[in-house]
């Protein structure tokens, strides 16, 4: 089973498309989308049960020129 996680990202100034684009060619989120206020991208991934989810984002998403800051937001399965 994988964990559901949401993670918000802000980028440099002008560089929204481009960390967008390089999102997509790694394929590793589910849905991604341009958003309005402290952040500029919405991404929904689902992480590997055998990963840490810390780790994952931080070698699959953050190495990425262009990223300035990020918040994720994990999931848990309420019901």
């Amino acid at each position: 089973m994988s964990t559901c996680v949401f993670v918000q990202i802000r980028c440099r100034p002008g560089t929204t498309y481009d960390v967008a684009e390089q999102i997509a060619l790694r394929e590793i989120h589910s849905e991604l989308y341009s958003t309005s206020g402290d952040y500029d991208l919405l991404m929904k991934l689902y992480v590997p049960a055998d990963q840490d989810v810390g780790k994952f984002i931080n070698e699959h998403l953050l190495d990425i020129d262009g990223i300035e800051r990020s918040m994720t937001t994990m999931t848990f399965k309420v019901f």
